[in-house]
């Protein structure tokens, strides 16, 4: 959402229903490493998510899909699945989108810890892409200029 990493033509806030925002996922190369692992977003079923839906060249449709598997798919924990996302400023218009869905079956999901147990995984963890308190602090300041209020990423970053 803050660092998409590929271009981009349009950019919208959009509401995805059917999976929620949350920090189930250890990770153990961008934001931590398998001794000392970090924590970072997935969609997780149930609820609703707002963040942002970006439409794609359609000559760039393969480079961005490759880049988007390399960079998601590192460990194979989210399945790659196309759902249908509400634009919130255009709210009669749904459009469809690739999505990357937390697959609960896998090693390094993490999504039953307490708050205080994922406070303490943002604060060791450090991988290939920087410390992840970096991260949550990104995250929650990207959602706040999108007027999107996280209350458990909010109270995370408060105690970062």
């Amino acid at each position: 959402m803050w660092r998409p990493g590929f271009d981009y033509v349009e950019r919208h806030p959009a509401r995805l229903t059917g999976a929620h925002r949350a920090l189930c996922l250890l990770s153990h190369v961008h934001r931590g490493t398998p001794e000392r692992p970090g924590l970072v977003l997935g969609l997780d079923l149930g609820g609703q998510c707002v963040g942002v839906a970006y439409r794609v060249e359609a000559a760039a449709w393969d480079d961005t899909l490759a880049y988007l598997r390399e960079r998601e798919q590192t460990t194979k924990a989210y399945r790659e699945v196309h759902r249908r996302v509400q634009l919130i400023k255009h709210p009669e218009r749904e459009v469809m989108a690739l999505v990357y869905v937390i697959d609960r079956a896998h090693h390094q999901y993490a999504g039953t810890l307490s708050r205080e147990e994922q406070l303490h995984l943002v604060r060791q963890g450090h991988g290939r892409s920087g410390a992840n308190r970096d991260y949550v602090l990104a995250t929650v300041a990207e959602l706040e200029r999108l007027g999107i209020r996280d209350e458990e990423l909010i109270w995370l970053a408060e105690r970062l």
